[in-house]
């Protein structure tokens, strides 16, 4: 049998009594710890695992509306959105089955995919396309006070001049050209000299009487 001297039979009995108060507490945290781990590398692999088959399903959605197939097309929309809803496919799959219906005349239905989008969409850029086409389907359905609303969040500048634009035709249907007119003119001079939505916008303006500035 192995034998000590005096210091190191004291470091020992030190290092026994630490591991008696503090080892279940040590074996625990390391349990925690590798539970970390192996949860986030879960989370990661199911991460992955979502968006390669959402892309699979959104490559559906796409081909079935370049074949002019809305059964299908509406079936692969569906199945991002209710099994995908976390990937970025799936507000993305909301706007063209909007697009989809608001060319069926079945606004209703595509108000509601771009509330949808409007409310899960993480990419600034979808968020504001959706507020933008979903302000245009309530402009249609005479909407206008919701229509004001969608388009008064904040927006990224790229957008700026599309959702001044919007709010000026929303005005305009509502009977106040002058603020109509103040919203097209904060379009026109949001946008480049080279943009040709410009000619658009200044259109609009000359039509209302006055100049663009």
């Amino acid at each position: 049998m192995a034998t000590y001297d005096l210091d190191e039979q004291e470091r020992l009995d030190e290092l026994k009594a630490w591991w008696k108060r503090w080892g279940n507490t040590m074996m625990i945290g390391l349990a925690v710890a590798i539970s970390v781990v192996a949860g986030w590398r879960y989370w990661q692999n199911h991460t992955l695992t979502q968006s390669l088959e959402a892309a699979t399903v959104y490559e559906k959605l796409t081909q079935s509306l370049a074949a002019k197939d809305p059964k299908g097309a509406r079936e692969s929309g569906a199945m991002l959105i209710d099994q995908y809803k976390g990937t970025a496919y799936a507000p993305r799959a909301a706007l063209l089955l909007a697009k989809l219906n608001a060319e069926g005349k079945d606004l209703k239905s595509a108000q509601t995919q771009l509330e949808w989008a409007v409310a899960n969409s993480k990419e600034p850029a979808v968020k504001d396309l959706a507020r933008l086409r979903l302000a245009g389907v309530q402009l249609d359905q005479q909407q206008y006070d919701a229509a004001l609303k969608t388009l008064a969040g904040s927006h990224s500048d790229a957008f700026a001049f599309r959702f001044h634009d919007l709010k000026g035709d929303v005005l305009l249907a509502q009977g106040k050209p002058a603020d109509a007119r103040v919203a097209y003119q904060a379009a026109f001079s949001d946008m480049q000299e080279d943009n040709p939505y410009r000619t658009l916008v200044e259109l609009k303006l000359d039509a209302m009487g006055g100049a663009a500035k």
